[in-house]
Parts: C-alpha cells; structure tokens; sequence
C-alpha cells in the first residue's frame, strides 16, 4: 500500500467547529505535502496545472467555510466521526456550487473538484484543523509560491519571479498612500500580492491595484492569490496587453487607461520565438517601427517591423500607462542593455522618460527555469533626464542554479546566521535596495558593485550594462596608472597605431568534421595556454586550402575566445606545431606586429592578468544565452609596465614557458610514432 494511503483518512474523533480552527504557521510544507499526494496517489491527474487547480478548487472551499461560518459552527470543509464517503463528498461539493457562485469571475460554472472521496478526504485532512484567514499573509504568499513554482514553468517566456527580486523592487520604489498601481504582465500575481501585502503592512488604505495578463488560467490564479491575501478590491483582467485599447472589453477600458498610473512593476514575458506580428498592433508603437541608426543617435523611420519580441513592446506600453512623474521597474533581459542591434531602445526610453537606475541580476535568478540573464531598470516618465544614474550588481541572488536556497557562510566556512536565529541568505539584493534608496535621498554612503553611478555624459554608445562600469575596476586601475609604473593603453589604440592585428575565424559547416588531421581549432581547444589536439574535428586538406589565406595563421600569433559560454578571455599562444590550422569564427587571430612597445609574449602575459581578465569578464555580454565580447574587445585597458627591463624579463619567462610545452609536445608525438 502507498506511504500516503496507510497513513491517511484518519477520522477526526470530535466534531470540528469554526472556533476550533487554530492559525497555521507551515501552510507552505502542507501544500507540498498535498500536491506530492496528487502526483503520487490521485488517479487521472497528473499534469502540474491540473494540480494546482483541483488544490485551488479546494482552498477556495476552506476559505469560504472560514468567512461564512460563525464560532459555534460546524464547518463543513473537515472529516466528520462516522461519516460515509459519499456523504462527505456530497457536502464538500455542494460548498463547491456555492463558491462558483460567489467567485464566478474565477471558476466556470462547469467545473468540478476531479477528485474521488478516500482521496479528497486524505487531503482535507491536512487543512482542516486550520484556519487560512487568520494566517499570517507572508505565511499564505509562500505557500502559494510553492504551488505556483512548481505548476507553472514559463511555456511562452513567462517565469516566476524570485520574490526577493519583487521585494527588492518594491524597496526601491516604495508604493504609498493614493498609489494607482499596475502589472501589465502580471501572470499569477507575484508583484500584485507583494505591492498588497507592502501597502497592508503600512497600512495604508487608499490605493488601486490592477493587473492584465492574456493567459487566463494566470489571470485567475492572480486573483485566486490575491483573494488569499484577503484582498477584495482589485482588478484583474484576462486580455493582451499589447492589444489596441480600444479592442479591451468595456469593463476593462473603465478600469485602466494609459497615462493614469502612478506605479508599475513587471516582468513582461520576453524572447524571439514568441514576436509580436502584425501591422494593427505594431503601428501602435514607435518601437514597431525601423529605426535607421544616424551615427551619434537613431532616428524613427516610417516602416512598420515584421515582427517584434513583446519585452521591446511592453516597454513602451508601459511608458504610455505611466502618468506624469509616474516610475516603473521593468525586468529585461540582458541583451536589451547592451546588444548594438537594440540601441534605438533607449533612444525611444530617453525621448519620453529619465532612466533612475539599472541593476545587473545574476545568472542564476531565473534558474532552473531559463539561463537567460536579465537586469532591471527603473524609470521615471519625464522628459528632463537624470544627470547620474544609480547602477548595482547582483552577484548573489540567494539560489544557486538549481534554484536551491544558498546561505551565507564566513571565512571559516561556518555558516552565518541572522539576528532570529536563521541561516542568512546569500542575497545581495536588501543591500543593493538600501543604497539605491540612499542614491534618491541625496547620495550612496558606500560606493560598491551593489551601488554606485554613473554620469549620463558617461554612458557609451548607449550600453547600459552595469558590469561596464564597475567603479571597483576603474579604481584599481587609476591607482595603477598613479603608482607611475605603467601606462594604461586600450586594445583599440594599439590597433590604431598598427601595432596589433585582430581577424576573426569562420565556420566550416560540422558536416566538415573528421574529414583529415588538419586541427579545425574551436574555443574548448584554447585550454592551459595551449590548442588542444581533436582529431575528431580534424578537417581534410581541401578545407584547410579554401581558408588557409584568409585565417594567415602564423607562429606567435596569439588565438583569443572571443565568444562563447565561460570560456572567453581564455587564450593560447600558436606555436610552430600548430600552424596548419583553422580557426573557428569565436575565436580571435591576434597579431603583433614590429614595433617597439610591445611584444607578442608580454601581450599574452597582459591578456592572461587579472585586470585584464576583469575587463573581459565585465564587457562580455550575455545575449539570450549565449554570451559575448564582441568589438568591445577594443576597449579593454592594458597596463603596460613602463620599465622595458622588465618586460624583457615578463616575455622572456613566458616565452620559456611555451618553448617548454612545445618540447613536451614534441617528445610526446616522438614517442607516439615509436610506438607505432
């Protein structure tokens, strides 16, 4: 018998009445407790979705037992001693038809809970004892989450945003008294439930809260979640966001229109594969329209896009929804912040509003769910633009990859523990709030990664990515400069001046693999300073011939990843074994040609630094998934010592370093051939 089935349909030996429910404080254990039931036990329903209805059917019930029923009362959502089955069935679904009454803007009046008696009883069980409406509304948000988190994985580039990215944004923007507030994506109604449980917890009374989301299991759910929380005034519509107005339901053009909202906090849904289509909607926007970059700014042209990935969009609808003065923090992914493609973006963003801050997020965040990185900016709708801009970093988000909770640990390796007596999170985002805080109250008190600014004037090429401009680099290398041992020079001046060289491989096709023995170098072959021998993707004499000319691979020119996943900045020095090659087109052919500054081995040496390797770290873009450098390679800072002795001696020992492994090389092949 099931583990769950031999402990289950304990009766309850007295009768339940409402005065008897006690406050529950581990609602979110029991709702993983009942849905790992469902997935194990109850038979027909197995998918997450259909789980978490039938447990929302059945909460629903608990809650409007709980409402309706006076202190000396039996309730009716609870086992009864010498019951049969079938009639406790009967008066759980007869609660049900009262509820799909009472909330029919939530359940269909054909619904049904899908479950059978010894089932539905087991798991009422686990609930009845309790009282949901005098929980603690923190208490019911977590549960709820729970649930959520696991029903719902983001099918059409919606995800479940982290809370502590919620409350890190409500921290920030601090929605108060007489705030109209909306989520234009507000999927299950994470940032509606949390802005709700803020204002509750100042007590503040007069506000309006209202959602949209075109999933209408999702607009449900928000307002399921929100009905948790105790919440009966709010609005929460079922239409596309992005849709003409005009062609929302008449209901819905009462409730919301642009340019009347105070407050907003999103997390639009975002990616290529879902684009907006269509002349009716993406005339709506000026962001729906090509754009034709004019050297120094872009400039709006008349021609309507094919299609457009809906975060772009959102944008600007949520631009049109804010009134005068009104902010916004917006979630985007990464590639918005800095691809050179996307750059008319905040050509569109500056024209109708000031950029407040952006705040750089882990890659981890969205994790398990998606390894797309994102940031978040905040904006106010004004046309005069702010002078500085608050920036952060997120390197920790409390969740590693596998979204399993992470907690603080010291130099010891114990683990740190808050003033309650809980294990700290490793969540940088409380400090990041607080500063962003101090930044609108007149200045940051500690200028770190999780806050510093940025002058506008300093803002390149409409990058705005804050790893661009971490303040604890520029420091450190101003403070090189200053000792007067080194003079700091970009990739792009050597270049130039001629001194370097930078091509770029190509791509030969895979169906070219395993073709001959001639090295077909890609960027998991760059490792300890060396190309790695694959004669797997070894390539045939033919191939090598059409690129031979073109890559000029020539001894000492140094192979550079450029683009890729974790492996930019990693570099090898070609040496004469490795000359008959072609090199993939993520890597970079740098050259060093004759001159007196530099040479080819104290230019390996300066790539392999630390300083240097910073700066790629912080100028490597993540777009979608992939990350990149790009032409920013250009900008990276070399720190040239100005003692030539000294880079005598750095070049002479890296080139006994590579002389070395070429020898090693040699006499591994010499033996190889022996053996053979």
């Amino acid at each position: 018998m099931d583990l769950f089935l031999s402990a289950e349909i304990s009766k309850p030996k007295k009768l339940i009445y409402r005065k008897d429910l006690q406050p529950i404080n581990n609602l979110k254990i029991v709702f993983r407790e009942i849905r790992d039931y469902f997935a194990g036990n109850v038979t027909g329903i197995s998918r997450d979705e259909k789980i978490a209805q039938n447990i929302m059917r059945i909460l629903f019930c608990k809650i409007y037992d709980e409402k309706v029923k006076q202190a000396d009362e039996l309730v009716d959502i609870g086992n009864r001693p010498n019951e049969t089955l079938k009639d406790f069935q009967n008066r759980i679904n007869k609660v049900f038809e009262v509820v799909k009454e009472t909330y029919s803007d939530i359940f269909e009046n054909d619904e049904i809970i899908e479950i059978n008696s010894a089932e539905l009883s087991y798991i009422i069980s686990k609930l009845e004892n309790s009282s949901l409406l005098d929980a603690d509304r923190d208490i019911i948000a977590d549960a709820f989450e729970e649930l959520i988190g696991t029903s719902f994985r983001g099918g059409e580039g919606q995800f479940f945003t982290p809370r502590n990215v919620v409350q890190m944004m409500i921290d920030i923007l601090q929605p108060k008294e007489g705030d109209k507030i909306i989520d234009p994506a507000c999927g299950s109604g994470g940032f509606l439930a949390h802005i709700l449980q803020h204002l509750q917890k100042q007590k503040t009374k007069n506000y309006y809260i209202t959602g949209i989301d075109k999933d209408l299991f999702l607009s449900k759910l928000a307002k399921i979640y929100l009905t948790l929380l105790g919440e009966n005034e709010y609005h929460v519509f079922c239409e596309n966001s992005l849709e003409e107005p005009k062609k929302w339901s008449s209901v819905t053009n009462e409730t919301i229109q642009l340019g009347t909202f105070d407050l907003i906090l999103t997390n639009p849904p975002f990616g290529a594969k879902i684009p907006v289509i269509g002349d009716n909607l993406l005339r709506q926007y000026e962001l729906g329209y090509y754009w034709k970059n004019g050297g120094e700014n872009w400039n709006l042209t008349n021609k309507i896009r094919e299609k457009q990935p809906p975060q772009i969009l959102f944008i600007e609808r949520i631009i049109q929804l804010l009134k005068d003065g009104g902010r916004a923090g917006i979630i985007l992914p990464e590639g918005i912040f800095g691809n050179p493609s996307d750059r008319y973006i905040w050509e569109y963003i500056r024209k109708y509003a000031s950029i407040l801050g952006i705040i750089s997020l882990s890659q981890e965040t969205f994790q398990p769910s998606t390894h797309t990185k994102t940031s978040v900016v905040f904006l106010e709708k004004k046309k005069q633009s702010q002078k500085q801009i608050f920036m952060a970093i997120a390197n920790a988000i409390g969740h590693d990859k596998n979204g399993k909770e992470i907690f603080k640990i010291d130099k010891d390796g114990s683990t740190i523990y808050d003033k309650n007596g809980q294990k700290k999170l490793d969540d940088e985002t409380p400090e990041i709030a607080e500063n962003f805080q101090q930044f609108l109250n007149g200045g940051i008190k500690k200028i770190s990664r999780l806050g510093f600014t940025v002058n506008t004037e300093e803002i390149r090429e409409n990058i705005y990515i804050p790893e661009n401009y971490s303040p604890e680099l520029a420091i450190r290398l101003k403070e090189l400069e200053e000792s007067g041992k080194y003079k700091l020079t970009t990739i792009k001046e050597l270049l130039d001046k001629n001194i370097l060289q930078i091509r770029r491989g190509n791509e030969i096709g895979s169906r070219n693999y395993g073709t001959g023995e001639i090295p077909f170098v890609r960027t998991t072959d760059i490792v300890n300073w060396e190309i790695k021998m694959n004669p797997v993707k070894g390539i045939s004499e033919k191939i090598y011939e059409k690129y031979r000319k073109s890559q000029d691979v020539k001894e000492n020119d140094i192979l550079f990843v450029n683009d890729g996943t974790f492996l930019i900045g990693r570099c090898s020095l070609v040496s004469k074994l490795d000359v008959r090659c072609v090199i993939q087109s993520h890597l970079r052919k740098i050259r060093v040609m004759p001159n007196d500054e530099i040479n080819a081995y104290y230019l390996f040496y300066l790539l392999n630094t630390k300083i240097v390797q910073k700066q790629v770290e912080v100028h490597t873009f993540v777009q979608a998934t992939l990350s990149t450098l790009g032409n920013r390679i250009n900008e990276i800072i070399l720190p040239i010592l100005t003692d030539k002795q000294e880079i005598e001696r750095i070049s002479n020992e890296i080139k006994h370093i590579i002389d070395t492994k070429v020898e090693i090389r040699e006499l591994s092949n010499k033996l190889m051939i022996e053996s053979e």
